[in-house]
């Protein structure tokens, strides 16, 4: 479909410049704004009618946000498959579309791999008859940790292979006719499983080139890993509590002025990060208490509980340690956590199975 798009423009800009997409308006639009607002007197009704020649709602700070870009990222609210792509400039985006403002293909990639889909999944419920998974900004968006340092080489590499995902999936579904998203990546996910293609599965892999559509997913997942500095074999729940421990890291950085902007330029360009690179909690060293912390019931908190008794700790400490700190708890129940502070440099493991802070 094509749409009238005329935000920006006054009526009398749209009258002389446009007059036949005037013309039309005058009669397909204005009638019913004005008819609107005379039944209802809210807000949005009268402001509705006196700018009847522009959307009701503009979306002005997606507009700005989106200003110098030629391109930005975006994932379809409600879908069986999470599939992030670029979308041009020509295209104005609708309600059921989760908008990125970014042309990074890096960021593109972070996106894609296998280290955002689960935590979008977990985090973002489920609509629709079919049950499918929704991505929420506040909630799938907004607290993912992307990674953070990476070096510009590892950058370059992930953005050439997000690009060429991008492309491939494009020019496929350019090339034929019958092709959907959904339906390369139903087929994907069957050869993931492992279980046999039927005939008509063989002939949506074959003409969808869906083998190299699973080598790029591979490919990004091995360079986002590389960028987190993380085992690219980790299991969805691995992920998931490797993630929210960043995400607390995060979230103790940010008390301390250190803000990790995915597009400094636009959203702070000002800003400057602190120098200092620990955060110092300004607390003494004090013995470990013994069978009296509850155990969190998020995994969150127990990620903030387990690196507080950390912190606390004279000394390192074993699983078996950091248990006894837990009413009731086992090593068992803390060892992913550990693992996981480990693995993203909040915590130390050192080579005697203890861990420090």
């Amino acid at each position: 479909m094509f749409i009238i798009d005329l935000f920006g423009l006054s009526e009398a800009q749209v009258r002389e410049r446009h007059p036949a997409i005037y013309q039309h308006l005058t009669n397909a639009v204005r009638p019913q704004r004005e008819g609107q607002a005379a039944k209802s007197k809210t807000v949005d009704a009268q402001q509705y009618a006196r700018t009847w020649w522009l959307f009701g709602k503009p979306r002005t700070e997606l507009r700005k946000a989106l200003k110098g870009l030629t391109r930005y990222i975006a994932t379809v609210e409600t879908a069986k498959h999470r599939v992030f792509q670029f979308l041009p400039m020509s295209i104005v985006p609708d309600n059921m579309l989760i908008c990125i403002a970014s042309d990074d293909a890096f960021n593109l990639g972070v996106l894609s791999s296998r280290f955002h889909v689960p935590w979008a999944t977990a985090s973002g419920g489920r609509m629709g008859m079919g049950d499918d998974p929704r991505y929420s900004k506040s909630r799938c968006f907004d607290p993912f940790p992307f990674p953070a340092d990476v070096s510009e080489p590892l950058k370059h590499r992930l953005r050439i292979e997000a690009e060429a995902l991008d492309t491939l999936r494009k020019r496929v579904l350019a090339e034929q006719d019958d092709l959907t998203l959904t339906k390369l990546y139903n087929v994907l996910e069957t050869l993931r499983s492992g279980r046999t293609l039927t005939a008509p599965e063989r002939d949506l892999h074959d003409r969808g080139l869906v083998t190299l559509l699973r080598e790029r997913h591979d490919t990004i997942d091995a360079l986002v890993a590389e960028a987190y500095g993380w085992p690219v074999d980790l299991v969805d729940e691995e992920i998931l509590l490797r993630l929210v421990a960043l995400n607390a890291a995060r979230a103790a950085e940010e008390t301390r002025g250190l803000i990790r902007w995915l597009r400094p330029s636009f959203q702070a360009p000002d800003y400057h990060a602190p120098i200092a690179e620990r955060l110092d909690l300004g607390e003494a060293l004090v013995a470990l208490p013994d069978n009296v912390i509850p155990w969190p019931s998020s995994l969150p908190e127990q990620v903030s509980a387990v690196q507080s008794v950390l912190a606390r700790a004279a000394a390192p400490l074993t699983p078996q340690d950091v248990a006894r700190s837990f009413r009731g708890k086992r090593a068992v129940s803390v060892r992913p956590v550990l693992e996981a502070l480990a693995g993203i440099g909040m915590a130390r493991r050192l080579g005697n199975g203890r861990y420090a802070a």
